[in-house]
């Protein structure tokens, strides 16, 4: 299901144990292998096909919600890859009110491996924060600062501008936690004002317009599947 881009590892999964999925007109289950030559795999009644691996990024917008649907009713990223020629999903979130750059594709290994701990990919972004941060706070970040789940990972900072009411600065991560940014500024006493993810595993979204998306590289692939040591298919 993950290869055919109808969702996540993790989201299929959760989606085969609520009895949506049937092979060959039968309820199916979790480990049940299937030849997608020859058997009929259905999500809610739908057929699904494997589909050709499309890789995009889209400058996510602020106001947005990363999943697939919401319910809520706020628009969600979808919205914006309805003219994607295959149906994809988000690599990992971005926060309702973070911008920036979002891998999507329906390359449903590839986007596990982008973002399990274990591949330590890059995520960089532009933060501005209240208040003036000092090169000894940069430091403290740069060392990891222990959060209700745990010591952040070793991170890089640089330092923009620093003024006595804001400061602005990039940050480099190689985790992937929960609102781990807005958490790890928020515990050195500088709340975040904007975040924006500026790149995901080297990629950037800097020549994009809010909301557009474009159709990534030969070269940015094949740095991705590098990355993760995933086989050049």
């Amino acid at each position: 299901m993950a290869s055919c881009g109808v969702a996540s590892r993790r989201a299929s999964e959760a989606i085969i144990s609520a009895g949506r999925v049937t092979i060959n007109g039968r309820i199916a289950s979790l480990g049940q292998s299937v030849n997608p030559s020859t058997d009929d795999v259905r999500v809610d009644g739908q057929s699904i096909a494997k589909d050709d691996k499309v890789y995009i990024i889209l400058n996510k917008p602020r106001g947005v919600v990363t999943t697939v649907k919401d319910t809520h009713g706020r628009k969600t990223v979808m919205h914006f890859v309805e003219d994607v020629p295959a149906r994809v999903f988000p690599v990992g979130r971005l926060d309702y009110d973070v911008e920036g750059a979002l891998l999507m594709t329906n390359d449903g290994d590839l986007a596990f491996k982008l973002t399990h701990p274990k591949y330590r990919i890059e995520k960089l972004y532009r933060v501005r924060v209240k208040g003036n941060v000092s090169k000894e706070t940069a430091r403290e970040l740069e060392k990891g600062v222990i959060l209700d789940d745990g010591k952040t990972a070793p991170a890089n900072v640089r330092i923009l501008s620093a003024e006595e009411w804001a400061s602005d600065f990039e940050l480099t991560l190689t985790e992937g936690r929960k609102r781990e940014v807005k958490r790890m500024c928020m515990h050195v006493g500088h709340p975040v004002l904007a975040l924006e993810r500026i790149a995901f595993a080297g990629i950037s979204a800097k020549d994009l317009a809010h909301g557009k998306w474009r159709v990534l590289t030969p070269s940015e692939v094949k740095g991705l599947r590098e990355q993760t040591g995933t086989a050049t298919k």
